[in-house]
């Protein structure tokens, strides 16, 4: 049964039969909470049902707020965008960030003349979309030390695919770039780059994305959003309190098991899923952060979007207390 075919007796709050099969998107060679939560045993009777991999956070959260899927994730400031459009969709649990660990950097190379921010006018910054987490880390970096809208404005981001970052900054196409994770760890490794600053130098631990339902599949399916709430928050804390080199190979046999010919070798490299709070728990600072932002960009009005129809950890049983 799909959230399309759920009958309006659920709406009283689940009397009714609510669906027990969640679509979803999934990501080409890794294995997202829930595909974890799942493999874990914590979603209990639901099922999950692949349609397909996203190609990108603010891509997932649309198909969800149409219906294409039951829920999806983005970047949290995609999700504010989105509400601000007229989406009725609200964020349940967070699901990645960064920490000492799990973070993006933006990295120079070594004998670069970028030193500070106001080094950054004129020049071109790489990552891997716009208007997203990476530019808002660099607007966020640059208005703290003292740049004017204006000399912001000088500052040139740009779409670079993550695997190529690397190469473009080498080659001198960009003179910084956004790199994280595997990426980010090769890079290191091979030398001759530094970092300039990252997410976490920034705003310290903090949860950046999360996953976010329809508020009509909330209403009819509140049992459902629970458990699959719920479990996403146990795989998370198992995630943080098992020791790594087993979540890394219990990440590679779901992989293995699933049959979707892809590598997995970016796995073998995973630290962390960089969630702040326990079992992903939301807090306000983590949204209000993109609602000023975007404000700030004039993208949105101030008082387009009010925090408490953002987001609900009402159905997080690891949130309370």
């Amino acid at each position: 049964m799909t959230a399309a075919t759920v009958g309006c007796a659920t709406a009283s709050g689940g009397t009714g039969a609510q669906t027990k099969t969640l679509r979803y998107q999934g990501a080409a060679g890794d294995v997202t909470l829930p595909e974890l939560a799942a493999d874990l045993g914590y979603l209990g009777d639901l099922k999950l049902e692949w349609v397909g991999n996203t190609i990108s956070g603010p891509q997932d959260i649309q198909s969800a707020a149409t219906g294409q899927v039951d829920f999806g994730g983005a970047f949290n400031g995609a999700v504010v965008k989105l509400k601000a459009a007229g989406a009725p969709i609200k964020s349940v649990i967070g699901y990645y960030g960064a920490d000492e660990k799990a973070h993006s950097g933006f990295f120079v190379l070594e004998d670069s003349p970028i030193t500070g921010p106001r080094d950054l006018l004129g020049k071109k910054v790489g990552m891997n979309t716009l208007g997203a987490h990476h530019e808002a880390m660099l607007g966020i970096y640059l208005k703290r030390n003292g740049l004017s809208p204006d000399d912001i404005k000088k500052v040139e981001p740009i779409v670079v695919p993550p695997v190529n970052t690397e190469q473009s900054l080498r080659q001198k196409q960009i003179e910084v770039g956004v790199l994280g994770g595997i990426l980010r760890e090769k890079a290191t490794e091979r030398g001759g780059v530094r970092k300039l600053f990252s997410d976490f130098d920034l705003l310290g631990a903090f949860t950046a994305g999360t996953y976010v339902f329809t508020e009509k599949f909330i209403k009819d399916n509140p049992d459902t959003v629970r458990t699959f709430t719920t479990g996403v928050a146990k795989a998370i804390e198992w995630s943080r309190t098992t020791p790594r080199e087993q979540v890394i190979e219990r990440k590679l046999a779901i992989v293995a098991k699933r049959g979707r010919n892809e590598d997995p070798g970016a796995l073998k490299h995973w630290k962390s899923t960089g969630v702040a709070e326990k079992g992903g728990r939301i807090l306000d600072k983590e949204l209000s952060l993109w609602i000023d932002w975007l404000s700030e960009r004039g993208e949105i009005k101030p008082d387009q979007v009010k925090l408490a129809d953002l987001y609900t950890n009402e159905f997080n049983d690891l949130a309370k207390g």
